[in-house]
């Protein structure tokens, strides 16, 4: 069992992972102003929560965009499982072949989500991960890395409206009762459910328009689930993508060193 983190700008994602079960998956808050023992404590009280014992896992990697808080949260997991963390970067073998300009710039959240989402799903890949900006990531028949979009995530763009328009308040995200609103309250929530579905549609129909082909269509980040059930095209709903990436990236490097000490 390893145990797998996220770190997003809203939202870090921890979670227990094994080649065959998926233990729990927990949020916290992304707090920049935190200590490392605060985020010490928290990932104890997770794991005393799901009563899993320290000597259970055997390792830990994590990925993040927030390199404020990445070196903070290394040196909290190890003080408590005290064992040698892994981070997810640059020089660290994914088995993704990265064709951008400069696959050094390439998030490690979307490299995981590559990493697994090709282990899982045939080529050709599109991988949408909806978090605090919604990410498109589009694998080849290869499974070679090709690119991909970036747009507002579904969140931003809900504060943005809400921020600008002194008449409407605060909404959650959930879809109403009528696509067509009737008071003010439900044509915003229509207008920000349906537009991401649409937007979402939209964007799988003209990347598989330059592929030539259809691809496979895979959603996971946080508000996936508010939308996906509103898309038109067939996108395949998987919540633990990510953490699926980590452990696979996790073992390969486990596996590597382990060749290494056995070469003479």
């Amino acid at each position: 069992m390893i145990l797998a983190i996220d770190i997003g700008n809203t939202n870090i994602v921890v979670g227990c992972i094994d080649e065959n079960e998926i233990y729990f998956t927990e949020r916290l808050s992304t707090v920049r102003t935190k200590t490392e023992l605060e985020y010490a404590v928290d990932l104890k009280t997770i794991l005393d929560i799901y009563h899993i014992k320290k000597t259970e896992i055997e390792g830990c990697i994590i990925s993040s965009v927030v390199p404020q808080i990445t070196n903070i949260a290394k040196l909290a997991v190890e003080k408590i499982l005290k064992k040698k963390v892994m981070v997810l970067g640059p020089g660290i073998k994914t088995g993704l072949n990265i064709l951008m300009d400069n696959p050094g710039q390439l998030g490690a959240d979307l490299v995981a989500d590559a990493v697994a989402a090709s282990n899982n799903y045939p080529a050709p890949l599109i991988v949408i991960d909806m978090g605090t900006a919604t990410t498109v990531s589009v694998l080849n028949d290869k499974k070679q890395y090709i690119g991909g979009m970036i747009l507002p995530g579904v969140g931003l763009s809900l504060d943005a409206l809400t921020s600008r328009a002194s008449q409407l308040g605060g909404i959650g995200i959930e879809a109403p009762k009528h696509l067509i609103g009737k008071n003010t309250t439900e044509c915003m929530k229509s207008g920000i459910i349906y537009s991401s579905a649409a937007s979402l549609d939209g964007i799988v129909e003209r990347i598989e328009e330059e592929l030539g082909t259809e691809a496979t269509v895979v959603a996971t980040g946080g508000l996936a689930k508010k939308i996906i059930p509103y898309c038109k095209k067939k996108i395949t709903l998987d919540e633990e993508l990510l953490l699926k990436g980590l452990l696979i990236i996790c073992l390969l490097y486990t596996s590597d060193a382990a060749d290494d000490s056995l070469r003479v």
